[in-house]
């Protein structure tokens, strides 16, 4: 563990060992450590794979040039878990809870995948696991993210950011990236008093026993960003029927069903995009680029004032997660460009979803997903689309039609003819463009 190595060695004078204090450096090396690993463990994985023959099973779906890809190795995700495991447990704070609560999802994510590709591996069974199976597995790693947003008193929000001048925090440390750890950026005494403390929040401390406010400006929310509207905040409690002591209670059940919600469908929606070599892995890296960004600004006391977001104590250590995460993906990405060498199966493809739903949702940036994930969100779509109709023109015309030619919409575009890697391109610019509009409208009000 580098990073706290370094912590020990604090007492010693070594040249460069403040950089460790850097989440900016530690985030670049990450993301350069995780690359290396799947890049060097990667030949060895795959020369593994292929002496085992675990390879794809491919059905035929008609589609020139598909079936050449049967037999090429699979479970792949095995690279992408390892890199990010190994680059994490290197370089992030273990003790941050965020960490934490990342590596439970790329492991309990991973372990699912894993089980559905071992079943169509090695059991034969083209299904891998049952769908009721694969949902109780993606419900319960949202329930544990759930209940421990809601009732972990590590996991708080600074609504209203005070200046840095009033936190007695000086611009170096926060350029440093100090600002997103609670022992660095300073504690609450330090912080001076909330803007709101006479907002419902505080009311509700003084009547319930249990209620959100936990010191004078760090609390307890319920309130997520949402673009185009002022401070671009929303709160769930908006949503809850109730008032009073029901109402509390109303808008954490909201929330924690929101945050299960999120999960699992980021999880599908990844499982759905993986379909053709490259496409996942490249389309999943620029998301994750965008969200360590999204999150190295709301862990960052400056920046989160200055774009009037709310500031979230910890949340620095998910930007040097998730430039891991990105730094294997790309690392990957070197095997798995058209002609792929290995696909990443659904051991990684429900981690990659895994991890997308949760940082977004850790950071309080998931009503911001379905424009940065748009690609994930239209091939969910399409199969939904597709699958309703069939079933409503079976029932009604006695005979199934369909509204593509074939689902996923990225198999609708094969079968116009269109080549895998043109198709698989232009997605990622695509990704790009909605990447880059998802940190534009931070600033849009």
């Amino acid at each position: 563990m580098i990073y706290r190595l370094f912590e020990i060695l604090k007492a010693y004078d070594i040249p460069g060992q403040g950089l460790m204090t850097y989440i900016s450096f530690r985030a670049v090396l990450a993301a350069v450590i995780s690359m290396l690993i799947s890049l060097f463990a990667g030949k060895s994985i795959i020369a593994w794979l292929q002496k085992k023959q675990i390879g794809e099973t491919i059905r035929d779906l008609g589609i020139e040039g598909q079936m050449q890809k049967k037999g090429t190795p699979t479970m792949g995700g095995i690279i992408i878990i390892l890199a990010i495991l190994c680059s994490v447990l290197l370089v992030c704070d273990l003790s941050n809870i965020y960490v934490r609560l990342l590596i439970l999802t790329t492991v309990w994510c991973g372990v699912l995948g894993f089980t559905d590709d071992y079943i169509k591996v090695f059991k034969h069974n083209k299904d891998g696991l049952s769908e009721r199976s694969k949902l109780l597995g993606q419900i319960g790693i949202g329930l544990i993210i759930a209940l421990s947003v809601c009732f972990s008193p590590d996991i708080v929000v600074r609504e209203t950011p005070a200046p840095a001048s009033k936190a007695g925090i000086t611009g170096q440390a926060e350029i440093a990236g100090q600002a997103g750890n609670d022992k660095e950026a300073g504690n609450d005494k330090e912080a001076g008093n909330d803007d709101e403390a006479g907002n419902d929040e505080e009311a509700e401390a003084a009547v319930f026993p249990g209620s959100d406010r936990t010191s004078s400006d760090v609390v307890k929310s319920t309130k997520t960003t949402i673009p185009f509207v002022k401070d671009h905040e929303f709160d769930y409690k908006w949503l809850s029927p109730f008032k009073g002591r029901w109402g509390w209670y109303g808008k954490w059940f909201i929330y924690a069903l929101m945050i299960v919600l999120v999960i699992t469908a980021c999880s599908n929606g990844t499982n759905l995009t993986d379909g053709m070599d490259g496409l996942a892995s490249g389309t999943s890296a620029i998301v994750a680029v965008v969200i360590g960004v999204l999150a190295y600004l709301g862990g960052n006391v400056i920046n989160s004032e200055y774009l009037h977001i709310m500031y979230i104590p910890g949340t620095g250590e998910v930007a040097v997660f998730m430039a891991a995460f990105a730094g294997a993906l790309l690392g990957f990405l070197w095997y798995n460009t058209f002609p792929a060498q290995v696909f990443m199966g659904d051991t990684g493809s429900l981690t990659i979803g895994g991890i997308i739903g949760v940082s977004a949702v850790l950071i309080r940036k998931e009503l911001l997903l379905p424009l940065l994930c748009g690609i994930f969100v239209v091939e969910s779509a399409s199969v939904i689309i597709q699958r309703s109709w069939f079933k409503y023109t079976r029932k009604k015309y006695g005979e199934g039609r369909r509204v593509f030619l074939l689902a996923p919409i990225h198999h609708h575009y094969q079968k116009k003819g269109i080549p895998e890697p043109r198709i698989v391109t232009r997605f990622w610019m695509v990704g790009i463009i909605l990447a880059l509009a998802t940190i534009s409208i931070m600033k849009i009000r």
